[in-house]
């Protein structure tokens, strides 16, 4: 570390917070720079200093989950490790989801705390603060099963669950609807984007995207010309999520179906690849093709996840069915409910404005909060096999 950490420290158990202190005063480059009981009295502090928090939630875990929640939508990188005797998977989920970086069991060990300080300190630095933003992408070989549908609505229920920074970028650049389905009027295309890259302010890149309403939600749009959208190159493609890697916590592509170099591009850098299907024996030939594709660019299995669109239950063709030819679980069904989706389409807004009580809306919700449980646990086993969890 080549500046001095400032940790704050917070929890009831004062016990817990003389050890802590005394395990940052072995740690050469960090110092506590304050100490609360509360972790409401921390929280104007923690808006104002650049610091490393640690917080002890096990005596009051809720108002723990605020605070780190608070902290987080105020700083996307905010550095936050959360204590806590309460090791259940549901519940370090539920603390990750909420922005802590790092989780350690009590009680709390020497080496534990100070490798944990350590590498979240060098790991924060060395990656720029940009490894916590998490890449889904929707991808079909075949149009016209409602690939985009699934983007924009997955989007939305994501940014209105989490409170994040959320993009939603349109990259099916022949045929892109993203500004259809929700109703806009963008001042900027993607490809203004990407062309102006060099040329747009970095530390406010939303400008240069398109706000949805009053939410956490920005659109690169669909491409206004056509023509324009074929001179789109790889690098700048490539350039253009790197750079909205450092502001955004999600960003949800939705993929062309052809496969070309611009499409590979983005399907390596995606965490998440939402390959969507509906069932009929084309589509499930469809989905073979993609699996192959997927194997041959040595995708890991769990970077794929099977989405069904347009789902019933009385399907001649069954869910096991497909299972069983393409090898994969079924990830997620989403409901068909033809009358509540085309009526979202026609009027463009999201499925939850619509009827928010409707199958689809909650399945939508459902669905978004799967996904990103899913993100937090795959990074929680990747910290851990990395050693930036303990």
């Amino acid at each position: 570390m080549t500046e001095k950490t400032k940790i704050i420290i917070i929890g009831r158990d004062e016990t817990t917070r003389v050890i802590l202190k005394d395990y940052v005063n072995e740690i050469e480059d960090a110092g506590v720079s304050a100490e609360f009981v509360e972790c409401g009295h921390a929280l104007e502090y923690a808006k104002q200093n650049e610091c490393l928090i640690v917080i002890d939630i096990s005596d009051d875990e809720q108002k723990s989950v605020e605070f780190i929640s608070e902290i987080n939508l105020q700083k996307k990188d905010a550095q936050i490790i959360a204590i806590s005797n309460k090791t259940s998977t549901e519940n370090i989920i539920k603390i990750m989801r909420a922005g802590a970086k790092e989780f350690i069991t009590k009680p709390v060990t020497k080496t534990q705390f100070i490798n944990t300080v350590t590498e979240l300190s060098n790991y924060e630095k060395s990656n720029s603060g940009d490894n916590s933003c998490k890449i889904i992408s929707t991808f079909s070989n075949k149009g016209g099963i409602g690939k985009t549908s699934i983007a924009v609505n997955l989007a939305v229920e994501i940014a209105e669950m989490t409170k994040e920074k959320t993009a939603l970028i349109d990259l099916n650049l022949q045929l892109g609807d993203v500004s259809t389905f929700l109703d806009l009027t963008p001042a900027f295309d993607v490809c203004y984007v990407v062309n102006n890259l060099a040329n747009i302010d970095k530390t406010n890149i939303t400008n240069a995207l398109t706000r949805y309403k009053n939410t956490s939600l920005y659109i690169a749009a669909d491409p206004i010309n056509i023509e324009n959208s074929k001179e789109i190159t790889v690098e700048q493609i490539k350039s253009l999520i790197l750079e909205l890697k450092k502001t955004f916590s999600y960003i949800i592509i939705d993929v062309g179906t052809n496969i070309d170099a611009k499409t590979i591009t983005v399907l390596d850098m995606s965490d998440l690849i939402l390959l969507t299907a509906i069932v009929n024996l084309p589509a499930i030939r469809n989905i073979q093709r993609c699996m192959n594709l997927f194997k041959k660019l040595n995708y890991p299995p769990e970077k794929i996840k099977l989405v069904l669109n347009r789902y019933m239950e009385n399907e001649e063709i069954k869910t096991s069915d497909i299972e069983d030819v393409v090898h994969r679980k079924v990830f997620w069904k989403i409901p068909n409910n033809y009358l509540t989706m085309m009526s979202a389409i026609n009027k463009g807004v999201p499925v939850n404005v619509v009827n928010p009580e409707a199958n689809i809306s909650v399945n939508f919700r459902e669905f978004a909060s799967k996904v990103i449980d899913y993100l937090i646990t795959q990074n929680i086993t990747a910290n851990k096999q990395n050693g930036y969890m303990l």
